[in-house]
């Protein structure tokens, strides 16, 4: 499946482009947020469930306008906990790593911040994990999952569709790296992505990707070692990975692994 190959369903806000794979559909909900959310829907014989929830009040409405009509079996949480208003009685899945992440590790920063930033419009409630899952292989309204934990939470095989999900890729914008080993672990996730031959790389806040994407970013992630290697500061080495890379957007990205880098 190309990247490219889907039909765009223009909504109010934010806009879906679906894929279709013959018995299966990968609806691929850009919710035109403040933060970049990307939010999708396998859908498979009427029955559908969802990778992540969009977390802004308007953008959750309007995705449960959209699934109207299907019969949504269940909800992947893993990086992005907020927006428990969304879909309240569909069952929650996550592993136990990722229920901590949402309630007390980085991902509660991340709600914290975020509602201090949006107030009113962001829905900061934290989803409520009724099925608490390990890794391997977990079957969801007849389709299956192979679920591989993260440091953070986890990421998310789909076998019929030959993709996969993880947090962030995004091969034209800047990502958090937490350091060099950080970003060799990152460079060695999508070197196995290549090599398992993924169709579609699905992330939390970009359009589907490809495999080409993957090694796009894995020079990235090799190039900003050295520049960190070469710079005394974080302000240089900002300095020189804007010059490097002058239409990336995610500056905020940029700032954090920065102050990772030269912590």
């Amino acid at each position: 499946m190309n990247k490219n190959t889907f039909t765009t369903v223009k909504l109010n806000k934010g806009e879906m482009n679906i894929y279709d794979f013959g018995g299966v559909k990968l609806h691929a909900y850009k919710t035109n947020d403040f933060i970049d959310d990307e939010v999708f829907v396998v859908e498979k014989n009427g029955k559908a469930v969802i990778i992540e929830s969009p977390c802004f009040f308007d953008n959750i409405r309007e995705l449960e306008e959209y699934l109207s009509d299907v019969e949504v079996e269940g909800m992947l949480i893993a990086y992005h906990g907020a927006g428990a208003s969304f879909l309240p009685q569909v069952p929650r899945y996550a592993t136990q790593n990722a229920v901590e992440y949402s309630a007390n590790g980085g991902g509660k920063a991340l709600i914290d911040n975020f509602t201090k930033a949006f107030g009113d419009i962001f829905d900061k409630s934290v989803h409520k994990i009724t099925d608490v899952i390990k890794e391997g292989k977990v079957t969801i309204g007849g389709i299956d999952f192979v679920i591989k934990q993260t440091a953070e939470a986890f990421d998310i095989q789909i076998p019929e569709i030959n993709a996969v999900y993880t947090h962030m890729l995004g091969h034209d914008c800047h990502s958090i790296v937490a350091g060099a080993a950080h970003a060799d672990s990152i460079a060695a996730e999508l070197k196995g992505y290549i090599a398992k031959g993924y169709d579609l790389i699905l992330t939390s806040h970009y359009t589907p990707e490809d495999l080409k994407d993957a090694q796009t970013k894995i020079d990235y992630l090799e190039n900003l070692k050295k520049i960190a290697a070469a710079c005394a500061d974080a302000d240089s080495f900002k300095t020189e990975v804007q010059k490097q890379y002058p239409a990336y957007s995610g500056q905020n990205y940029l700032d954090m692994t920065a102050g990772y880098f030269y912590a």
